[in-house]
């Protein structure tokens, strides 16, 4: 048997780390509520989380605007039905958040 490349040896542990990146940041959208409004690929009440990376995406001041109307909350960007303010939410877990939604291809 062949020893793996240590090239490929990070490439799959790579792999092995994002999944579940993945998963723990759409746990933590669950836990602020944040999918009662919003899904990973579709719209509900406000915009899919991937049409909101799609439209934000190559903004150099992308992240710390979305993280303002995730704060702040927002209207008029996709309609007129306004977000709510998520003040409680903590600034750390909205960067992560925000992050996540930008990274969604």
């Amino acid at each position: 048997m062949k020893p793996i490349s240590a090239a490929l040896f990070g490439l799959m542990a790579g792999a092995l780390f994002v999944a579940p990146a993945a998963q723990a940041n759409e746990a933590l959208a669950k836990k602020h509520n944040c999918t009662a409004c919003h899904q990973v690929d579709k719209k509900l009440v406000g915009p899919a989380y991937k049409d909101v990376a799609n439209k934000y995406r190559g903004q150099k001041d992308a992240a710390a605007k979305l993280a303002e109307k995730v704060k702040k909350g927002g209207q008029g960007a996709w309609g007129p039905v306004p977000m709510p303010p998520n003040a409680a939410v903590s600034d750390a877990d909205i960067k992560t958040l925000v992050a996540w939604i930008l990274a969604l291809k």
